[in-house]
């Protein structure tokens, strides 16, 4: 990472492409969806029964 004249920061093709291995991200935003789903069931079935 270099610095220039104007404090900008000027990184290489391969430093900005870095990113984190794993795709925890993923299992995070899975994990939170079928949550918020099974919550909606729960409600659903509890407050609007036929």
């Amino acid at each position: 990472m270099v610095n220039t004249p104007e404090r900008r920061i000027v990184e290489t093709t391969m430093e900005a492409r870095q990113a984190e291995p794993e795709p925890s991200v993923l299992k995070l935003l899975i994990a939170s969806l079928g949550l918020a789903a099974v919550t909606l069931t729960v409600i659903w079935m509890f407050f609007f029964r036929a």
